[in-house]
């Protein structure tokens, strides 16, 4: 079996801590149990990469805010904001991980996440 490596595959996922990065990639869809929408944000840097999702709900949007407005893009009521205006963009985050019980398995995950995002 021949398997491709595409580019920005072999990079590993980022250490904890503070990390400057570029936003390199954002695909859309929606969560597998409540099906709300969602897109994830891929940040790289030299050292690697991590990816984030934000969901599009009352609790995920001062996330969704906070990011656009660490790039510099302001929020302003009753505009849309769209992410393609993300890429390319520039910004410090703090990588971290978080754990929670997955609704199906009952089973605790643990994962590598984006948080604090930062102007940079």
């Amino acid at each position: 079996m021949k398997i491709a490596v595409e580019k920005g595959q072999d990079k590993t996922v980022l250490a904890d801590g503070r990390q400057t990065v570029t936003i390199t990639d954002i695909e859309e869809g929606t969560s597998e149990n409540k099906g709300i929408p969602f897109f994830a944000v891929r940040f790289e840097n030299e050292d690697g990469y991590v990816s984030h999702r934000f969901y599009q709900s009352p609790a995920g949007m001062p996330a969704i805010i906070g990011l656009f407005e660490q790039v510099g893009i302001e929020a302003k009521e009753g505009q849309d904001l769209d992410t393609k205006q993300l890429l390319g963009k520039q910004l410090t985050i703090e990588v971290g991980e978080r754990s929670y019980t997955d609704p199906e398995t009952h089973n605790e995950r643990t994962l590598k996440q984006a948080v604090n995002f930062l102007a940079s």
